[in-house]
């Protein structure tokens, strides 16, 4: 099969520790590009939260370039940042899930196509955010009413705790249940689309417009919420660092791990 998509998850799979694109990385997209093959990032994060690295990998504001975001509920074309697609949560949902986790041991951020809100925000996920170049709004309004007019995309739980997070699974079974997908990333979030909304769709969604076979794609990634474009796609590859579940359904697991080329290696193993 010759490939012509790789979809690739950011954080902790395509940038490193320092959340930046690596050189060897870098070089590899770039060539693989040149033969024709589209690399397209699919990221929890939203479309504005991944500007920079776009424009390392020279993806920025370019017609036929394409952004799967927010866990594959939003498909955006780069050039004017023009949304295809987006899968959100209503108001009411959003509400629901706010007064749940507002008590609770944990930051919540919730994602709208014009901002990113943070309630509760502690100094570690500041840290977090702040490195990787998001910007945000803090706020303690707890009726929620200045959302009623922007388009909510998702929301995150967060703690470094995971143990704690997956408890708090069992208590919102009856706000979830039929209506929210339900996905962990990083080793610190719960993060809570609508549902249908997932990452394996969202590539389904892409190769569609496309017009790609889904036997035709590379996917890549490494925490539980790439499970379901991991098992859709063509050709399945593990981050060296990748969780063992992610790692136990993959075709192909890389030596290197986020800090040492997990995109190059697979580009040079099945591209080149």
């Amino acid at each position: 099969m010759k490939y012509q998509l790789i979809v690739c998850d950011l954080d902790e799979t395509l940038l490193n520790d320092h959340h930046q694109v690596g050189q060897k990385n870098k070089e590899a997209i770039l060539k693989a590009k040149a033969l024709g093959i589209k690399f397209v990032p699919c990221t929890g994060r939203l479309f504005t939260s991944v500007e920079n690295v776009l424009k390392d990998l020279e993806l920025f504001d370019k017609a036929n370039e394409y952004v799967l975001s927010a866990n594959g509920g939003i498909l955006t074309e780069n050039k004017n940042h023009r949304v295809l697609q987006m899968k959100g949560l209503s108001y009411e949902k959003t509400k629901e899930l706010f007064d749940f986790g507002k008590d609770k041991a944990v930051c919540i951020t919730i994602y709208t196509l014009q901002h990113i809100y943070v309630y509760h925000l502690n100094d570690n996920e500041k840290e977090r955010m702040e490195r990787q170049g998001i910007r945000y709004r803090v706020f303690e309004d707890e009726t929620l009413s200045f959302l009623k007019h922007e388009d909510i995309v998702k929301v995150l739980f967060e703690t470094l705790d995971m143990e704690y997070l997956k408890t708090l699974e069992l208590q919102m079974h009856h706000i979830i249940a039929d209506e929210v997908s339900l996905s962990y990333s990083s080793g610190r979030y719960m993060e809570l689309n609508q549902l249908g909304v997932d990452k394996g769709q969202g590539l389904k969604d892409l190769t569609a417009y496309l017009h790609i076979p889904l036997e035709a794609t590379i996917a890549v990634g490494d925490n539980e919420n790439d499970l379901a474009m991991l098992k859709v796609a063509g050709l399945s590859v593990a981050a060296g660092n990748a969780v063992e579940d992610v790692k136990k359904i993959c075709d192909y697991t890389t030596q290197a791990d986020c800090n040492e080329g997990v995109v190059a290696e697979l580009i040079e193993k099945f591209i080149f």
